[in-house]
């Protein structure tokens, strides 16, 4: 009875060791019927354990196409089974993958059952793939990105969110830095094609004979060291291709661009077959595509085309109500990324932003803040003089300029008769960088660092500007 007693109390403990441990373990006699059925085991099988333990295994799950489970085998053959992943079927209809490793279990030389070690993969294979379709699209942003209340961009986001719904081809224009991308990437996350590929490709960047390889692929023995490789269209199959800066490719390679376009089907170069395609193409553009077809820069064809959908992005300077949202937002970017507490512009430095040009558009005000808080020490409210030195050379007459106060933004700088362009800025930088040298004292590192240029550009610039120097 003593001998039985533990025999119980130490089944009793071993049940609760393997209940602990992070792998499915099963076991089953001689006779097929499960005697051993862990914890893990059950979430991984989704099954309870009185619906295993003392059945036969061949009752309990299902193996398709004639499979025979893994510990069936070690226990038929009597050999251990390593790392043989499995997919079967609990009596639900479950499909359950595991990688198993089965061993034979031996009584004085017989076999008397056998045991599997399992591990789920079911969980991590589901995460690999949504993992590589997200490698795949390499996408960010979706509307909710794209910053702005002005009647003009939310008019172009109307129009955008609209051509998700469809497959045809789209055409975005607008100058450098407006966010074409954004509305690229959002259009295809909206899209029914959002869990298909995104590729992206600058058609400026690369010369013709290379991008006409990469957009269509190469056939072994077309050139010298040619091998068999897809190309963008092919890589992009289900999904949307983003070709921006269209107007950059020559005449020919536009013309064998339409055709793909009209005939969904593309040929890699040296090849003689055609291979059917499924691509959405958005195409975007910084000039006119009227004035590029009449330069001879843009196929007419292939301007309609692409432009079944053509989306105009407003430049910033034509929507300034835009500008406090986006600065606000640049700032709690660059809050994140450098540790600070920024609250926002001061009045001066709005002023400014809503008489300047804004050249570079968005891109331009994301660098300015960037730059501007680079600068700030402790302050909580970016200040024209934290603005870098190229922004405030060519506005030396913003709102509380040292250079300019309390002149009219139409008068301030000029001359009398006015100077060369280049002369005058030379004149606006050694008054800019004697005023800055004078707030320090004549200390060259402190007004180099608040005019965020380094010792020794400033010290060059003083060289330049044959300004004397009384200072440390």
């Amino acid at each position: 009875m003593k001998s039985s007693s533990r025999t119980r109390e130490l089944l009793t403990i071993y049940e609760q060791i393997l209940d602990e441990i992070n792998e499915g373990v099963h076991v089953i006699d001689e006779d097929g019927n499960s005697i051993i059925y862990n914890r893990k085991m059950t979430e991984l099988e989704a099954m309870e354990k009185d619906r295993v333990v003392g059945k036969k295994l061949s009752d309990v799950f299902h193996f398709p196409g004639g499979q025979e489970s893994t510990l069936l085998q070690a226990l038929r053959m009597g050999k251990s089974i390593r790392n043989v992943r499995q997919t079967y079927y609990n009596d639900s209809g479950k499909e359950i993958t595991t990688i198993n490793n089965t061993y034979p279990l031996f009584a004085d030389g017989r076999i008397v059952g056998a045991v599997e070690i399992a591990s789920d993969v079911t969980k991590m294979e589901r995460l690999i793939r949504e993992n590589l379709a997200m490698e795949r699209s390499s996408t960010q942003y979706t509307f909710d990105a794209i910053i702005g209340e002005s009647t003009a961009i939310r008019e172009v986001i109307e129009h955008a969110k609209r051509s998700a719904r469809t497959s045809s081809s789209v055409l975005i224009v607008g100058e450098t830095g407006v966010g074409k991308e954004l509305f690229v990437q959002s259009i295809h996350n909206a899209s029914a094609r959002a869990n298909g590929p995104f590729i992206s490709q600058n058609c400026a960047a690369l010369p013709e004979a290379l991008i006409e390889g990469l957009l269509f692929g190469t056939s072994r023995g077309a050139f010298t060291g040619a091998i068999e490789r897809p190309g963008l269209f092919e890589q992009a199959d289900g999904g949307t291709l983003f070709l921006d800066e269209i107007n950059s490719l020559g005449l020919p390679l536009q013309a064998k661009l339409l055709r793909a376009l009209q005939d969904k089907t593309i040929r890699r170069i040296g090849d003689t077959r055609d291979r059917a395609i499924d691509v959405r193409i958005i195409a975007a553009m910084n000039e006119d595509p009227i004035e590029a077809v009449a330069n001879h820069r843009l196929r007419k064809d292939l301007y309609y085309r692409l432009g079944v959908v053509t989306l105009f992005i407003p430049p910033l300077r034509d929507r300034r109500e835009d500008l406090l949202p986006l600065a606000e937002h640049f700032i709690q970017r660059c809050n994140k990324l450098f540790q600070m507490e920024v609250a926002g512009i001061s009045d001066e430095v709005l002023q400014f932003f809503y008489r300047h040009d804004w050249p570079g558009n968005v891109r331009e005000l994301q660098h300015l803040i960037e730059g501007a808080m680079n600068l700030m020490a402790s302050e909580t409210l970016i200040r024209f003089d934290h603005l870098p030195l190229h922004h405030i050379r060519r506005k030396t007459w913003a709102a509380g300029s040292p250079l300019a106060e309390g002149m009219p933004p139409s008068e301030a700088g000029l001359a009398d008769p006015p100077l060369p362009l280049k002369e005058k800025l030379e004149e606006l930088e050694r008054q800019y960088i004697e005023a800055m040298l004078a707030r320090h004292s004549g200390n060259v590192s402190r007004a180099a660092s608040e005019l965020g240029i380094s010792r020794q550009s400033l010290q060059y610039r003083l060289r330049k500007l044959g300004l004397k120097r009384n200072m440390p």
